[in-house]
């Protein structure tokens, strides 16, 4: 007999965030924001997704105010006024429904190439010069170039808060910029903000902090964090519980309030020796809340699905066993959450022979 899914609906506090359910909406990538702007349709993708019961929603990546920050035009920015009057709308839309929002607040580094749009002949920035171990696609960033950096997601943090936003994320995973000052593969600094896994901590450590003094105690700052990397699937930061315990303590000090666990599949165990997966292993070392992610309510990862390889409609009960055992607080809903606006509402309701397949088709368009 299927479990039921009363767990994810069941309402969540931490010290300055409230939700109604445990249903978090995941940051995905749509580019849909045409020069950077995110419409009216971006408003109605969102608020369609607050209506049918999502508890917070995480936008997709936005954009610090930095020239080297993206590598595609339609990618929305936090930045200037025309943008973030878009995003004002968009708060309005989803508050309307009922729902929370926060912005998840990126800066691509090394993964941007120097030709790209929308600013050809700009190189990307990185830690070391680095795209992944042994490529060498620029130069290491100056110590000012830092400080420009930590200041415009200070910024973004403050817009945040004034546009009425219920807390940021900030995207530290998937060897993106803060994510390349973590890895030792793409950060081989010898100053302070390079050398062992701590001191590799120390950009992201200054950019929480900075946000934290922008937005005050009262205000949710979230970080997304991966093991794994878009230029190395099999990547680790932390090897160990022992590792991951050393990254994570300076970052809880920093004021991260909640952390956002990416994985490929939420089942898969993190460490050998126990069933704790990412999410489960970083609230017990950390004793924050946190969130789990990877393939929620599908049967394959989303590197398949992108290939072409549908997506069938998986049971969620073993998504439930987890949660009762409160081995992770939230859990995000990606891509059955982008073909299926409803998917919470069809779960709650019991109406799992309604969810709806993901097919590579539902990324044309704003559903």
């Amino acid at each position: 007999m299927p479990l039921s899914s009363a767990p994810l609906f069941t309402p969540f506090s931490s010290r300055n965030l409230t939700l109604p359910n445990r249903v978090v909406m995941a940051p995905m990538t749509r580019s849909f924001s045409p020069g950077g702007v995110p419409g009216a349709d971006v408003a109605a993708y969102y608020r369609r997704r607050a209506e049918n019961g999502v508890g917070l929603i995480v936008t997709e990546g936005t954009l610090i105010n930095h020239p080297a920050a993206t590598n595609d035009p339609r990618v929305p920015r936090f930045h200037g006024e025309d943008a973030l009057a878009g995003w004002a709308a968009v708060v309005a839309q989803v508050h309307a429904a009922g729902g929370k929002i926060m912005p998840q607040l990126w800066h691509i580094g090394a993964v941007r190439k120097t030709d790209d749009l929308p600013n050809p002949g700009m190189p990307p920035i990185s830690p070391s010069g680095l795209f992944k171990p042994g490529k060498k696609v620029g130069e290491p960033m100056g110590e000012s170039e830092i400080a420009d950096v930590i200041a415009a997601f200070a910024q973004a943090a403050a817009d945040a808060r004034r546009l009425g936003f219920d807390g940021i994320e900030l995207h530290g995973a998937h060897g993106y910029l803060i994510d390349q000052f973590f890895w030792e593969g793409t950060n081989q600094r010898s100053d302070k903000y390079g050398g062992d896994i701590v001191r590799r901590t120390r950009f992201a450590v200054e950019i929480v902090e900075a946000c934290r003094r922008a937005v005050g105690d009262d205000f949710p700052i979230m970080l997304r964090i991966s093991q794994w990397k878009q230029q190395d699937y099999s990547a680790r930061l932390a090897r160990t519980p022992e590792e991951l315990s050393q990254f994570l303590a300076p970052l809880v000090a920093a004021g991260v309030d909640i952390f956002h666990c990416s994985t490929r599949r939420f089942w898969e165990p993190e460490f050998e020796g126990s069933s704790l997966n990412l999410a489960g292993w970083v609230k017990r070392l950390s004793n924050r809340p946190t969130i789990t992610v990877g393939s929620v309510g599908l049967d394959n990862d989303m590197f398949s699905a992108f290939r072409g390889e549908g997506s069938g409609v998986a049971s969620i009960d073993r998504l439930i066993d987890m949660l009762k055992r409160d081995e992770f607080d939230l859990v995000a809903v990606g891509r059955a959450l982008l073909v299926d606006p409803a998917w919470a509402a069809k779960v709650r309701e019991g109406r799992m022979d309604q969810l709806l397949p993901f097919t590579s088709e539902a990324l044309k368009t704003l559903s």
